[in-house]
Parts: structure tokens; C-alpha cells; sequence
């Protein structure tokens, strides 16, 4: 008897402990949210590099275009301000790989490769009125996003030697679907799931993953042709000084079909390095992966 009482005992205390969860995610990311937004000045001090790969290949594995940008990043205020310093490019042309030194000019590959390419770079990377480039919809930082979600709390774990909070979401109304993820804030999609390390010690995020909650439903595929497959994001940040985080690492890889015949894998990512502190001789420097 003694025993029973005990697992009895136990088992309400975890479901006590999993009623408090979500307020405790909740509180945690209401955090984040105020300390991002506080730390707008204090990342207005830093410029630094960024490199910019995608890639558009069909089902086979086939390159068919690509292209590689390299920006010098200021931070200002609400926004950044970008300058391309160099740009690198090739599309399929029969049997090879045609260079191009300058984007979104009319070549002789595949005209919807080319503009499915720069509107992947616009939307994703250079992102209009956004702090980094970054659709602010995708992940959910800030207080107004929060309504859209529920948050749990799964536990604690260490990553890159930091000690996290390990925070699960998804959509609060699992009614609809949407894929938008462009810079238009009138039509915003609030349809991803995932998983949000958050530092312990600062309330930064340093790591998010997310994928959308619900598949296109088989009705759409039929009735429009489109669908997209595997549709989700990955961003790592890394603390550059105190309270001041920047991402590090951002991508994205998926599947694309349109009107059943234009099929592509769609791959992009970004990398943020160099990080110099305006007006001192500081520098703190994160290595950019090799192609």
C-alpha cells in the first residue's frame, strides 16, 4: 500500500509539473522576446561578413543553378543595411555549368530557376524592415507572435557549453495552412512547429529549428499541382559579447513542386562571420564552412 501511495504521489506531482510547463515556457520566451528587443543598440556597435549559398537542383540530384553572395552587414536600428561585395554564379547549360558574374540577368538556363532564386534571396535573406535579413515570422522572438503558439517546456540540456532551456511550439489553431514566408506582414503564416534552446544565463536564443505542423493536404496536390516537401528552418546564434547574440547560421532545404511538371530541390544558407565592434580594436572572428 505504501507503494502505491508513493507512484501515486509521483505521477501527480509530474502531472503538476507538466500543468506548470507551458507557463513557465511562456514566461521564459516573454524573456527572450523583451531582451532581444532590448539589445537592438548594443548590435548597432557591430558590423560583420555574410555569406550567402543556394542552390536549385532537380529530383535527381542535378545542379542546375547556383549562386553565392557576400555582403558587408551594418545593423541599424530596425533593419540592416547590406552591400554586396562580391557575387558568384552558374546555371546549367547542357552538359556544364555556365558562369555568371551578376544576379537576376537573363541567361540561357531555366528562366524559373532564376527568379525562383532571387525571390528565395529576397524573401529569406534580405528581408525588408527586419533586424538581420530574417523573416521575423518564422521563428516566434517577439511578444506579438505569441499568441499564435502554445510553448512547453521539455527540459533543460547544454549546448555548445551553454546551459539551455529546451522549449517545444506549435500552432495554437491547427485549422489551415498557409506556406508564406516572404516580408509582406499582412499575410503571415503561423504554421511552424519545433524546437527553441534558450540560454540560460542571458534568455537568448542559441539554437531553433522548425518545420511546418501540417502537410499540404493531398486534395491541394491533386486539385493545384503545388506542394512542398520537408519545409522547414534551422538558426544557430552565438554570443558575441554580453547580451549581445547574433545568428551565426541560418538555412533552409526543401522540396518544390509546381503544376506537377517544375519539380526542384531547393537548398539555402547563410553564415554570418567577422564580427567587429565599431570604433575598437575588438574582434571577434567565427570561421565560415568550406563549399
Amino acid at each position: 500500500m505504501r507503494r502505491t501511495f508513493r507512484i501515486l504521489a509521483i505521477l501527480f506531482g509530474s502531472l503538476a509539473i507538466a500543468a506548470e510547463a507551458p507557463d513557465q515556457a511562456l514566461a521564459i520566451m516573454t524573456k527572450v522576446a523583451a531582451n532581444t528587443t532590448a539589445a537592438t543598440d548594443a548590435r548597432c556597435q557591430y558590423v560583420y561578413q555574410q555569406r550567402v549559398r543556394a542552390r536549385m537542383s532537380h529530383p535527381n540530384g542535378q545542379l542546375l543553378r547556383k549562386e553565392t553572395r557576400e555582403y558587408k552587414v551594418v545593423p541599424q536600428e530596425s533593419t540592416t543595411e547590406k552591400t554586396l561585395v562580391s557575387f558568384s554564379g552558374e546555371y546549367r547549360d547542357g552538359k556544364i555549368m555556365a558562369p555568371y558574374s551578376q544576379p537576376g540577368v537573363k541567361d540561357k538556363g531555366d528562366e524559373g530557376d532564376r527568379e525562383e532564386i532571387q525571390r528565395l534571396v529576397d524573401d529569406l535573406v534580405n528581408a525588408k524592415g527586419t533586424r538581420d535579413g530574417i523573416p521575423r515570422t518564422l521563428f516566434p522572438l517577439r511578444a506579438e507572435e505569441f499568441e499564435y503558439y502554445k510553448f512547453s517546456l521539455k527540459g533543460e540540456a547544454t549546448l555548445r557549453e551553454r546551459r539551455t532551456c529546451d522549449i517545444l511550439f506549435e500552432p495554437a489553431d491547427m485549422h489551415g495552412l498557409c506556406v508564406h514566408v516572404g516580408g509582406d506582414e499582412e499575410n503571415t503564416c503561423h504554421q511552424w512547429k519545433g524546437e527553441a534552446w534558450i540560454d540560460a544565463e542571458d534568455y537568448q536564443p542559441v539554437k531553433i529549428e522548425t518545420q511546418l505542423a501540417k502537410k499540404i493536404p493531398r486534395a491541394v496536390q491533386v486539385l493545384t499541382g503545388i506542394n512542398v516537401r520537408q519545409y522547414g528552418f534551422s538558426i544557430n546564434y552565438e554570443r558575441v559579447a554580453e547580451n549581445v547574440w547574433f545568428p551565426v547560421s541560418y538555412g533552409t532545404e526543401y522540396g518544390l513542386t509546381v503544376f506537377w511538371g517544375y519539380k526542384r530541390k531547393i537548398a539555402l544558407a547563410m553564415e554570418n562571420n567577422d564580427f567587429r565592434k565599431t570604433g575598437a580594436s575588438s574582434l571577434i572572428h567565427y570561421d565560415l564552412p568550406q563549399e
